[in-house]
């Protein structure tokens, strides 16, 4: 496997924030996750992609405990995910997740929803929770959306909103399980966009995605996963013009020509 990118990378400079050692899942019989052995450092953008089937949200939801493991560890910040409990909600906060389906309460505010977690989990005062609620969506271009509901604003809208709520919890690391593939092609773009701000801001992020142009941008690092295990990590440029493996190069001769 290819050594993490070095130099001006954030790669160089950060600590592991995130290791999988050993990690194992089955869903009944089938293996979705095989020995995976991966570390993410402080301030690195790591990006997923794959084959359908081929574990890499599984991958991403067992870092938040979203789906439990059979075996290995997970470690977040040098600590083993707790099992349940209040450990686990505290760990929740400062994993942010940021799902396919945007999955905002219908029945709240755009702004109800970015504060709710800030004020009901970490205990910020309504007002603070507000002016903090504010800049992030002004951040993500929603903010004159504040006071509509879910369903008045676009997919694209309604998934910088969900990014906004994410923020608010301060996370350590962002996780993004396939963020665009709900979206209508226009309204990709907004949000991707979003997505490059924040690694440019130094987010740590877990990206999985099929936005090949997104992982060329924005990526430290491609993790290229097919049948449950990773076959392949390099730099992005690395891998898009020079995949090692033939599963990589099979994937991307599909991709890239159509």
């Amino acid at each position: 496997m290819t050594a993490p990118q070095t130099g001006s990378s954030p790669t160089a400079q950060g600590d592991v924030l995130v290791r999988m050692d050993h990690v194992d899942k089955w869903f009944g019989d089938l293996h979705v996750l095989q020995d995976i052995d991966l570390s993410i450092h402080r301030g690195e953008v790591v990006v997923v992609i794959g084959p359908s089937g081929s574990g890499k949200s599984t991958l991403c939801r067992t870092i938040n405990r979203l789906e439990t493991i059979d075996k290995g560890e997970i470690l977040l910040d040098g600590r083993p995910l707790p099992a349940e409990g209040k450990a686990l909600a505290q760990l929740r906060a400062e994993v942010g997740m940021v799902f396919q389906s945007f999955n905002l309460f219908a029945h709240k505010t755009i702004l109800e929803n970015v504060t709710l977690g800030p004020t009901k989990v970490r205990g910020v005062k309504k007002a603070d929770a507000d002016r903090r609620g504010m800049e992030l969506l002004e951040r993500v271009g929603v903010a004159h959306q504040a006071e509509k509901y879910p369903a008045q604003l676009s997919g694209g809208q309604q998934q910088r909103v969900a990014i906004a709520r994410a923020l608010a919890m301060d996370p350590k690391v962002m996780l993004f399980d396939e963020p665009t593939s709900a979206l209508d092609p226009e309204m990709i773009a907004e949000v991707l966009d979003v997505m490059v701000d924040l690694a440019e801001r130094g987010m740590t992020m877990v990206v999985v995605t099929h936005e090949m142009g997104f992982a060329r941008k924005a990526g430290d690092r491609v993790v290229f996963m097919a049948d449950g295990a990773i076959v392949e990590e390099a730099p992005p440029e690395q891998f898009f013009t020079d995949p090692q493996s033939a599963r990589a190069q099979d994937f991307l001769g599909k991709i890239l020509n159509h």
